[in-house]
């Protein structure tokens, strides 16, 4: 059995509404990219791209990017996160032997209302999650307006988070220009996102307050495996490079272990686009138990297959892995972090 747990959709309705949305420019840029990938929203061609893997290949799928709020007014992000839920709902009851679930899509540009529809999408439509951003429209995620979404979550034991990157090509590369040039925003900004988001976590101690939530960082982990060295010993001196009149900007929340420690406490998925190597550090990092199979399909050049395919042939040829291990990070994880039939 081999449950993809990262995957990408658009329900007809929700697309339908996401297309007809004519006053906001992150969604032209949405409509313009998500035109050419018909297994977001084509069920058949989807369901066809799937048999490649075989019968006991399954998907967890999410909404595709961007994060509701930038779509426009409060009311209508509220309205958008519903009917997505509800067609990802319909999707995974119409082929419950190709999806394992879905993962709900939240607004929270009012916190209350994401709640309220988070324990919806779970109660009423056996959501197994939620899917947050890295950033709240340009700002930080653990502003303390959030904490009650997390420990709501957190609450329920067997639900998960899973974060997605979001920032587009506004996010200039220099202080001297306006704009990221070369897609340089996606390539390596969206790494940089998904890495300081779990910093700032860490460090708000959102591990230390919430010891049973679990979130699951997209792209394995992003930087953070593959500069263990400065994550580890270099923030052990945290402060030693900050001025006493920025002591500010070091004061977190108090922590009893080393930051290290609460890093591994992050789940991952393979979503490494084929890359093998990265992918083998991530799970030396991360461990095994902290590992899930992901593709982050159909965001791929064929559309839909060539990240699964390169994504199984990275696990199968690794050699720091046996085959229990293979079967942990291929269903066993995901199975018992969201209480899934094994």
């Amino acid at each position: 059995m081999k449950i993809d747990a990262f995957n990408h959709v658009l329900p007809p309705a929700y697309a339908q509404r996401l297309f007809a949305i004519d006053d906001s420019p992150v969604a032209r840029n949405v409509q313009k990219r998500v035109a050419g990938v018909p297994a977001l929203v084509d069920m058949d061609v989807r369901l066809r791209i799937m048999d490649e893997f075989g019968p006991d290949y399954r998907q967890i799928i999410n909404t595709a990017a961007p994060p509701l709020e930038d779509l426009g007014p409060r009311d209508r992000t509220t309205e958008l996160a519903r009917i997505a839920n509800e067609g990802m709902a319909e999707i995974v009851a119409a082929h419950p032997d190709r999806f394992a679930g879905f993962v709900a899509a939240v607004s929270l540009a009012d916190v209350d209302a994401a709640i309220e529809e988070a324990q919806r999408a779970f109660d009423d439509l056996g959501a197994h999650g939620v899917q947050i951003y890295t950033h709240f429209q340009g700002g930080p995620m653990d502003q303390e307006r959030f904490f009650p979404f997390y420990q709501a979550v957190a609450e329920r034991g067997n639900k998960i988070i899973q974060v997605h990157p979001c920032r587009d090509s506004s996010w200039a590369d220099y202080k001297t220009e306006d704009r990221s040039r070369f897609e340089i925003w996606w390539t390596l900004g969206w790494e940089y996102d998904l890495s300081a988001f779990m910093s700032r976590l860490v460090f708000a101690g959102v591990f230390e307050r919430l010891p049973g939530i679990k979130i699951l960082i997209h792209h394995g982990g992003a930087m953070i495996p593959h500069f263990a060295g400065r994550v580890g010993p270099g923030w052990d001196q945290l402060g030693a490079r900050t001025p006493e009149d920025q002591q500010e900007d070091i004061t977190g929340y108090p922590l009893t272990r080393r930051p290290l420690d609460y890093f591994k406490e992050f789940y991952v998925d393979t979503a490494y686009f084929g890359a093998g190597d990265p992918m083998r550090t991530a799970i030396r990092f991360f461990g095994v138990d902290h590992t899930l199979f992901a593709s982050d399909s159909p965001f791929d050049p064929e559309k839909g297959p060539g990240y699964i395919r390169s994504t199984i042939a990275n696990l199968e040829e690794m050699d720091i892995l046996e085959d229990a291990d293979r079967e942990a990070i291929y269903h066993g994880n995901v199975a018992r972090l969201l209480g899934l039939p094994d």
